[in-house]
Protein backbone atom coordinates (compact mmCIF):
# COMPACT_ATOMS: atom_id res chain seq x y z
CA UNK A 1 0.00 0.00 0.00
CA UNK A 2 1.09 3.35 -0.65
CA UNK A 3 0.69 6.59 1.25
CA UNK A 4 -1.02 9.70 -0.80
CA UNK A 5 -3.42 12.81 -0.34
CA UNK A 6 -2.05 13.23 3.23
CA UNK A 7 -4.26 15.98 4.66
CA UNK A 8 -3.81 18.11 8.35
CA UNK A 9 -7.63 17.08 9.14
CA UNK A 10 -8.88 14.25 8.20
CA UNK A 11 -12.65 13.68 8.79
CA UNK A 12 -14.62 9.76 8.34
CA UNK A 13 -18.42 10.69 7.49
CA UNK A 14 -19.56 12.73 4.65
CA UNK A 15 -22.99 13.37 6.96
CA UNK A 16 -24.22 17.30 8.01
CA UNK A 17 -21.90 16.98 10.91
CA UNK A 18 -18.73 15.90 9.04
CA UNK A 19 -19.54 18.45 5.96
CA UNK A 20 -20.03 21.29 8.22
CA UNK A 21 -16.84 20.77 10.22
CA UNK A 22 -14.77 20.54 7.00
CA UNK A 23 -16.35 23.75 5.56
CA UNK A 24 -15.66 26.03 9.33
CA UNK A 25 -12.38 24.14 8.87
CA UNK A 26 -11.67 25.42 5.44
CA UNK A 27 -12.75 28.99 6.45
CA UNK A 28 -9.98 28.92 9.37
CA UNK A 29 -7.70 28.27 6.55
CA UNK A 30 -6.98 24.68 7.78
CA UNK A 31 -6.40 21.49 5.05
CA UNK A 32 -8.99 18.86 5.24
CA UNK A 33 -10.25 15.51 4.03
CA UNK A 34 -13.20 14.13 4.19
CA UNK A 35 -13.56 10.41 3.48
CA UNK A 36 -17.70 8.92 2.86
CA UNK A 37 -17.65 5.53 1.87
CA UNK A 38 -20.99 6.15 -0.26
CA UNK A 39 -22.12 9.45 -1.45
CA UNK A 40 -22.44 12.67 0.70
CA UNK A 41 -25.69 12.75 2.46
CA UNK A 42 -26.00 9.11 1.94
CA UNK A 43 -27.80 8.12 5.10
CA UNK A 44 -29.25 10.25 7.75
CA UNK A 45 -28.47 13.17 6.42
CA UNK A 46 -30.93 13.03 3.63
CA UNK A 47 -33.55 10.76 5.05
CA UNK A 48 -34.25 13.55 7.94
CA UNK A 49 -36.95 16.03 7.81
CA UNK A 50 -35.07 19.21 7.45
CA UNK A 51 -36.92 20.82 10.15
CA UNK A 52 -35.03 23.68 12.08
CA UNK A 53 -36.87 24.34 15.66
CA UNK A 54 -35.10 22.89 19.22
CA UNK A 55 -38.24 21.22 20.20
CA UNK A 56 -38.33 19.26 23.39
CA UNK A 57 -34.61 19.39 24.74
CA UNK A 58 -35.04 23.02 25.76
CA UNK A 59 -37.11 21.75 28.43
CA UNK A 60 -34.09 19.49 29.43
CA UNK A 61 -30.49 19.96 31.30
CA UNK A 62 -29.44 23.59 30.53
CA UNK A 63 -26.18 22.67 29.24
CA UNK A 64 -28.29 20.92 26.44
CA UNK A 65 -30.67 23.81 25.99
CA UNK A 66 -27.69 26.20 25.58
CA UNK A 67 -26.24 24.13 22.46
CA UNK A 68 -29.08 23.83 20.64
CA UNK A 69 -29.98 27.73 21.39
CA UNK A 70 -26.45 28.82 20.56
CA UNK A 71 -26.65 26.79 17.56
CA UNK A 72 -29.88 28.01 16.72
CA UNK A 73 -29.03 31.65 17.40
CA UNK A 74 -26.04 31.48 13.82
CA UNK A 75 -27.81 28.62 12.16
CA UNK A 76 -29.66 31.07 9.56
CA UNK A 77 -26.17 33.46 8.66
CA UNK A 78 -24.34 29.93 8.30
CA UNK A 79 -26.85 28.06 5.82
CA UNK A 80 -27.11 31.60 4.10
CA UNK A 81 -23.09 31.30 3.97
CA UNK A 82 -22.78 28.00 2.62
CA UNK A 83 -25.74 28.77 0.10
CA UNK A 84 -24.03 31.70 -1.43
CA UNK A 85 -20.38 30.37 -1.82
CA UNK A 86 -21.69 26.74 -2.56
CA UNK A 87 -24.43 28.03 -5.41
CA UNK A 88 -26.89 24.69 -4.02
CA UNK A 89 -30.57 25.94 -3.07
CA UNK A 90 -30.75 24.25 0.32
CA UNK A 91 -34.64 25.19 0.15
CA UNK A 92 -34.78 27.29 3.02
CA UNK A 93 -38.15 28.48 4.09
CA UNK A 94 -39.56 29.83 7.22
CA UNK A 95 -42.55 28.24 8.27
CA UNK A 96 -43.09 28.73 11.67
CA UNK A 97 -44.03 26.35 13.88
CA UNK A 98 -48.06 25.25 15.71
CA UNK A 99 -47.20 23.20 18.98
CA UNK A 100 -50.80 21.34 19.94
CA UNK A 101 -51.35 19.22 22.28
CA UNK A 102 -54.47 16.65 23.24
CA UNK A 103 -53.84 16.67 27.40
CA UNK A 104 -52.89 18.52 30.16
CA UNK A 105 -49.64 17.56 30.21
CA UNK A 106 -48.83 18.04 26.73
CA UNK A 107 -49.88 21.55 27.17
CA UNK A 108 -47.98 21.92 31.21
CA UNK A 109 -44.63 20.86 28.54
CA UNK A 110 -45.41 23.62 25.82
CA UNK A 111 -45.86 26.38 28.90
CA UNK A 112 -42.64 25.53 30.29
CA UNK A 113 -40.56 24.95 26.40
CA UNK A 114 -42.50 28.88 25.59
CA UNK A 115 -40.91 29.75 28.99
CA UNK A 116 -37.51 28.56 27.80
CA UNK A 117 -37.89 30.32 24.41
CA UNK A 118 -38.79 33.35 26.07
CA UNK A 119 -36.22 33.60 28.36
CA UNK A 120 -33.61 33.53 25.54
CA UNK A 121 -34.86 36.48 23.58
CA UNK A 122 -37.26 34.24 21.00
CA UNK A 123 -40.78 34.83 19.96
CA UNK A 124 -43.44 32.23 21.39
CA UNK A 125 -47.09 33.22 20.95
CA UNK A 126 -50.22 31.54 22.27
CA UNK A 127 -53.24 31.66 19.93
CA UNK A 128 -56.58 31.20 20.81
CA UNK A 129 -59.44 29.02 18.30
CA UNK A 130 -59.79 32.11 16.29
CA UNK A 131 -56.16 32.44 15.88
CA UNK A 132 -55.71 28.64 15.33
CA UNK A 133 -57.97 28.64 12.17
CA UNK A 134 -57.00 31.63 11.01
CA UNK A 135 -53.02 30.15 11.15
CA UNK A 136 -54.27 27.13 9.89
CA UNK A 137 -57.71 26.59 8.66
CA UNK A 138 -57.94 22.75 7.88
CA UNK A 139 -56.34 21.95 11.54
CA UNK A 140 -58.33 19.74 13.30
CA UNK A 141 -60.88 21.69 15.62
CA UNK A 142 -60.49 19.50 18.50
CA UNK A 143 -57.31 22.24 18.95
CA UNK A 144 -58.56 25.22 20.54
CA UNK A 145 -54.82 26.36 21.54
CA UNK A 146 -51.51 26.36 20.13
CA UNK A 147 -48.07 27.89 20.87
CA UNK A 148 -46.55 29.50 17.80
CA UNK A 149 -42.70 29.38 17.02
CA UNK A 150 -42.58 32.35 14.35
CA UNK A 151 -39.08 31.29 13.71
CA UNK A 152 -39.17 27.58 12.97
CA UNK A 153 -37.65 26.60 9.40
CA UNK A 154 -38.01 24.00 6.49
CA UNK A 155 -34.85 23.01 4.74
CA UNK A 156 -34.23 20.22 2.46
CA UNK A 157 -31.33 17.86 4.50
CA UNK A 158 -29.70 16.56 1.43
CA UNK A 159 -29.34 19.72 -0.25
CA UNK A 160 -27.84 21.54 3.06
CA UNK A 161 -25.42 18.85 3.34
CA UNK A 162 -24.17 19.01 -0.18
CA UNK A 163 -23.91 22.84 0.17
CA UNK A 164 -22.10 22.49 2.81
CA UNK A 165 -19.64 19.94 1.55
CA UNK A 166 -19.43 22.33 -2.21
CA UNK A 167 -18.53 25.03 0.01
CA UNK A 168 -15.95 23.35 1.83
CA UNK A 169 -14.24 22.05 -1.61
CA UNK A 170 -14.26 25.56 -3.03
CA UNK A 171 -12.66 26.94 -0.24
CA UNK A 172 -9.61 24.38 -0.53
CA UNK A 173 -11.37 20.66 0.72
CA UNK A 174 -10.80 17.35 -0.33
CA UNK A 175 -14.45 15.56 -0.24
CA UNK A 176 -13.48 11.71 -1.00
CA UNK A 177 -16.78 9.68 -2.03
CA UNK A 178 -17.01 6.19 -2.33
CA UNK A 179 -14.04 5.60 -0.65
CA UNK A 180 -14.54 3.39 2.35
CA UNK A 181 -12.36 3.51 5.44
CA UNK A 182 -11.82 -0.07 6.64
CA UNK A 183 -9.00 0.62 9.14
CA UNK A 184 -6.24 3.25 10.95
CA UNK A 185 -2.48 3.02 11.05
CA UNK A 186 -1.14 4.02 14.29
CA UNK A 187 1.90 5.36 16.17
CA UNK A 188 1.69 5.30 19.80
CA UNK A 189 -1.16 7.17 21.39
CA UNK A 190 -1.46 8.55 17.57
CA UNK A 191 -3.39 7.67 14.42
CA UNK A 192 -1.49 8.40 11.63
CA UNK A 193 -3.41 7.75 8.35
CA UNK A 194 -6.43 6.09 7.32
CA UNK A 195 -7.26 2.76 5.75
CA UNK A 196 -9.29 1.86 2.15
CA UNK A 197 -11.07 -0.55 0.74
CA UNK A 198 -9.14 0.40 -2.27
CA UNK A 199 -5.70 -0.21 -0.58
CA UNK A 200 -4.74 2.82 0.02
CA UNK A 201 -3.42 4.96 2.92
CA UNK A 202 -4.59 8.23 3.40
CA UNK A 203 -1.84 10.33 5.83
CA UNK A 204 -3.53 13.10 8.79
CA UNK A 205 -2.01 14.59 11.59
CA UNK A 206 -5.55 14.79 13.19
CA UNK A 207 -8.94 12.51 12.97
CA UNK A 208 -12.35 13.85 13.06
CA UNK A 209 -14.59 10.85 13.96
CA UNK A 210 -18.28 12.05 12.31
CA UNK A 211 -19.50 8.55 11.23
CA UNK A 212 -22.83 9.14 12.71
CA UNK A 213 -24.63 5.63 13.30
CA UNK A 214 -21.30 3.51 12.16
CA UNK A 215 -19.09 5.58 14.93
CA UNK A 216 -19.04 2.87 17.09
CA UNK A 217 -16.76 0.53 14.29
CA UNK A 218 -14.50 3.16 14.17
CA UNK A 219 -14.25 2.58 18.02
CA UNK A 220 -13.56 -0.59 17.55
CA UNK A 221 -10.31 0.12 14.98
CA UNK A 222 -9.55 2.35 17.80
CA UNK A 223 -9.76 -0.37 21.02
CA UNK A 224 -12.74 2.21 22.42
CA UNK A 225 -16.05 1.72 22.41
CA UNK A 226 -18.13 4.65 21.39
CA UNK A 227 -21.46 4.06 22.81
CA UNK A 228 -23.63 5.08 19.89
CA UNK A 229 -26.32 3.15 18.16
CA UNK A 230 -28.49 3.19 15.41
CA UNK A 231 -32.05 5.06 15.96
CA UNK A 232 -34.21 4.48 12.95
CA UNK A 233 -36.61 6.63 12.08
CA UNK A 234 -39.30 6.37 9.32
CA UNK A 235 -41.11 9.21 7.18
CA UNK A 236 -43.20 9.59 4.47
CA UNK A 237 -44.47 12.53 2.88
CA UNK A 238 -47.73 13.58 0.98
CA UNK A 239 -48.67 15.89 -1.57
CA UNK A 240 -49.86 19.46 -0.09
CA UNK A 241 -54.33 19.40 0.00
CA UNK A 242 -55.75 21.90 -1.69
CA UNK A 243 -55.97 24.17 1.36
CA UNK A 244 -52.39 23.69 1.47
CA UNK A 245 -50.94 23.31 5.12
CA UNK A 246 -48.27 26.43 5.56
CA UNK A 247 -47.03 26.22 8.47
CA UNK A 248 -45.02 23.23 10.51
CA UNK A 249 -47.68 21.23 13.07
CA UNK A 250 -46.04 19.57 16.10
CA UNK A 251 -48.20 17.25 18.49
CA UNK A 252 -45.99 14.81 20.95
CA UNK A 253 -43.67 13.34 18.99
CA UNK A 254 -45.45 13.89 15.46
CA UNK A 255 -44.62 17.05 12.85
CA UNK A 256 -45.97 17.66 10.20
CA UNK A 257 -43.67 20.12 7.54
CA UNK A 258 -44.68 21.62 4.38
CA UNK A 259 -41.80 21.98 2.18
CA UNK A 260 -40.94 23.80 -1.06
CA UNK A 261 -42.04 21.06 -3.64
CA UNK A 262 -45.74 21.04 -2.26
CA UNK A 263 -45.50 18.26 0.02
CA UNK A 264 -45.46 17.40 3.28
CA UNK A 265 -43.06 15.08 5.59
CA UNK A 266 -44.43 13.37 8.40
CA UNK A 267 -42.49 11.64 11.28
CA UNK A 268 -40.91 10.88 12.61
CA UNK A 269 -40.27 7.43 15.02
CA UNK A 270 -38.06 6.43 17.14
CA UNK A 271 -36.67 2.72 16.86
CA UNK A 272 -33.66 0.79 18.19
CA UNK A 273 -33.28 -1.88 15.48
CA UNK A 274 -30.13 -2.11 14.82
CA UNK A 275 -28.93 -1.25 11.30
CA UNK A 276 -32.21 -2.15 9.72
CA UNK A 277 -33.49 0.59 7.58
CA UNK A 278 -36.69 -1.26 6.42
CA UNK A 279 -40.50 0.64 6.03
CA UNK A 280 -42.81 -1.30 8.41
CA UNK A 281 -46.84 -1.44 7.58
CA UNK A 282 -47.22 -0.35 11.13
CA UNK A 283 -45.32 2.24 12.17
CA UNK A 284 -46.42 4.36 8.37
CA UNK A 285 -49.98 3.31 9.40
CA UNK A 286 -48.89 5.69 12.82
CA UNK A 287 -48.06 8.49 11.24
CA UNK A 288 -50.71 8.54 8.87
CA UNK A 289 -53.32 8.57 11.60
CA UNK A 290 -51.25 11.09 13.53
CA UNK A 291 -51.19 12.70 10.41
CA UNK A 292 -54.97 12.57 10.39
CA UNK A 293 -55.79 13.19 13.90
CA UNK A 294 -54.15 16.52 12.63
CA UNK A 295 -55.12 17.56 9.37
CA UNK A 296 -58.34 15.77 8.17
CA UNK A 297 -57.77 16.88 4.50
CA UNK A 298 -55.07 14.65 4.36
CA UNK A 299 -57.26 11.75 4.12
CA UNK A 300 -57.64 12.19 0.16
CA UNK A 301 -54.53 13.57 -0.92
CA UNK A 302 -51.32 11.50 -2.40
CA UNK A 303 -48.93 9.44 -0.48
CA UNK A 304 -45.64 10.46 -2.47
CA UNK A 305 -43.36 8.23 -0.69
CA UNK A 306 -42.35 7.03 2.39
CA UNK A 307 -38.25 6.04 3.73
CA UNK A 308 -36.36 5.91 6.75
CA UNK A 309 -32.58 6.52 8.40
CA UNK A 310 -30.60 5.80 11.32
CA UNK A 311 -29.94 8.73 13.69
CA UNK A 312 -26.62 8.31 15.53
CA UNK A 313 -27.95 7.87 19.38
CA UNK A 314 -25.69 7.91 22.35
CA UNK A 315 -25.68 6.44 25.83
CA UNK A 316 -27.41 9.38 26.89
CA UNK A 317 -29.13 10.60 24.57
CA UNK A 318 -26.59 13.65 23.93
CA UNK A 319 -23.97 14.28 21.39
CA UNK A 320 -20.02 13.19 21.61
CA UNK A 321 -18.15 16.07 20.91
CA UNK A 322 -14.74 16.82 21.94
CA UNK A 323 -11.05 14.83 22.05
CA UNK A 324 -10.74 10.85 22.59
CA UNK A 325 -9.27 10.12 25.99
CA UNK A 326 -6.35 8.05 25.27
CA UNK A 327 -5.51 9.33 22.05
CA UNK A 328 -3.66 12.46 21.17
CA UNK A 329 -5.22 13.48 18.09
CA UNK A 330 -8.34 12.05 17.64
CA UNK A 331 -11.54 14.19 18.18
CA UNK A 332 -15.35 12.60 18.13
CA UNK A 333 -18.14 14.44 16.73
CA UNK A 334 -21.46 12.29 16.81
CA UNK A 335 -24.47 11.06 18.68
CA UNK A 336 -26.74 14.28 17.88
CA UNK A 337 -29.56 11.36 17.37
CA UNK A 338 -32.24 13.61 15.58
CA UNK A 339 -30.78 17.00 16.12
CA UNK A 340 -28.05 17.14 13.83
CA UNK A 341 -29.44 19.63 11.32
CA UNK A 342 -30.27 21.70 14.18
CA UNK A 343 -26.87 21.34 15.58
CA UNK A 344 -24.69 21.31 12.74
CA UNK A 345 -24.03 24.95 12.67
CA UNK A 346 -22.61 25.17 16.22
CA UNK A 347 -20.78 22.01 16.05
CA UNK A 348 -18.93 22.75 13.05
CA UNK A 349 -17.87 26.22 14.61
CA UNK A 350 -16.84 24.87 17.83
CA UNK A 351 -15.22 21.29 16.52
CA UNK A 352 -13.30 23.62 14.07
CA UNK A 353 -12.29 26.26 17.11
CA UNK A 354 -11.29 23.13 18.92
CA UNK A 355 -8.88 21.89 16.26
CA UNK A 356 -7.38 25.29 15.65
CA UNK A 357 -6.56 26.98 19.30
CA UNK A 358 -6.29 23.24 20.64
CA UNK A 359 -8.66 24.44 23.36
CA UNK A 360 -12.64 23.19 24.19
CA UNK A 361 -14.85 25.22 23.62
CA UNK A 362 -17.12 25.63 27.37
CA UNK A 363 -20.08 24.79 25.34
CA UNK A 364 -18.53 21.61 24.65
CA UNK A 365 -17.42 20.69 27.71
CA UNK A 366 -20.28 18.88 29.08
CA UNK A 367 -20.43 16.57 25.93
CA UNK A 368 -17.21 15.33 25.62
CA UNK A 369 -16.59 11.65 25.66
CA UNK A 370 -14.75 11.34 28.99
CA UNK A 371 -18.29 11.53 30.23
CA UNK A 372 -18.70 7.93 29.75
CA UNK A 373 -16.41 6.23 32.29
CA UNK A 374 -16.34 2.90 30.42
CA UNK A 375 -14.22 4.99 27.55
Amino acid sequence: MSEKRATDVLIIGGGVIGCAIAYQLSKAGVEVSVVERAEIASEASSAAAGLLAPGGVLNGPRTVADLFLASWSITADVLAEVEALSGVSIEYQRTGALHVSTDAEGLRQLHAYAHVWQEHGFEATWLDAQEVRQYEPTLNVTFDTALYIPHATSIRPRLVTRAYATAAHKLGAQIYEHTEVVGLQRSGDRVIGVQTAEGEVIGCKRLVVAAGAWSARVGEWLGIAIPVIPLRGQILSLRQPRVPLQHTIFLDETYLVPKVDQTIYVGATRERVGFDKSNTAGAIAGLLNQALQLMPALSQVELVSIWSGLRPLSQDGNPILGPLPGWENVTLATGHGAGGFELSAITGTTIAELLTTGYVPTLLQAFGPERFGNM
